[in-house]
């Protein structure tokens, strides 16, 4: 059963770090680290996230079971999961209203047979930090009354469903909830429109030189 055992915490550095030490020590399938708080969370790239104390689901779920679609599955259950139309922006990000609500992180040894999944949500968080405060947001503000503890017993059952379903249905969700599609994007490298996700997950975009596919980094809208 995804998330059990559970290992709570008043504050840590960061629940991937402690998933991460949990699996390296054994953890079985479905070991969750929770937190009210995080000093040192983290995002893709190394970008911090930060969310005030018990305002935000923030979890690592160690995995064993290393399905290729893995972060496109979470990107699907935190949809279903949540009273509200969601969309997913490639690669790990969950919108709400066109602004960030969620986050996911994978990290991980797949060669010794297991992965972090890491996921934060803004709950109820009302105030964001200047460079934020036009880009992030929680269900709170969306008008969506809900505490941390139910949203994330929501999360655990879409979860326990989604990383279990096969390749061809995930993948069918994440296109239905995809933000990008049709949207003009750019990245370090060039711009384009984008034409959603391929079977291995990339981007797909269509640029004045020809298709292109992007496996990994970030794109801008614009």
């Amino acid at each position: 059963m995804i998330g059990t055992p559970r290992v709570h915490l008043r504050l840590t550095d960061s629940t991937n770090e402690r998933a991460k030490e949990l699996a390296l020590g054994g953890a079985l399938h479905g070991t969750l680290v929770t937190a009210d708080e995080q000093s040192a969370g983290r995002g893709r790239q190394g970008r911090p996230w930060t969310a005030p104390p018990r305002s935000a689901v923030l979890m690592s779920l160690v995995t064993r079971r290393l399905a290729p679609t893995l972060p496109l599955a979470a990107a699907v259950a935190i949809c279903d999961a949540l009273p509200a139309r969601c969309e997913i922006k490639w690669p790990n990000d969950i919108w709400l209203e066109r602004r960030k609500l969620a986050g996911i992180l994978v990290e991980g040894r797949p060669q010794d047979g297991w992965a972090v999944l890491g996921i934060g949500l803004n709950v109820t968080t009302e105030g964001f930090p200047p460079e934020l405060a036009e880009i992030a947001t929680s269900l709170r503000i969306a008008g969506v009354e809900l505490d941390t503890e139910a949203v994330l017993a929501a999360l655990l059952g879409s979860l326990d469903e989604w990383l279990e379903a096969p390749a061809e249905d995930v993948l069918a969700a994440w296109s239905e909830r995809d933000a990008l599609r049709g949207e003009r994007v750019r990245w370090a490298a060039g711009e384009g429109k984008a034409a959603g996700i391929d079977a291995s997950g990339a981007l797909v975009v269509e640029t004045d030189d020809g298709r292109v596919t992007l496996d990994a980094g970030e794109v801008h809208l614009g």
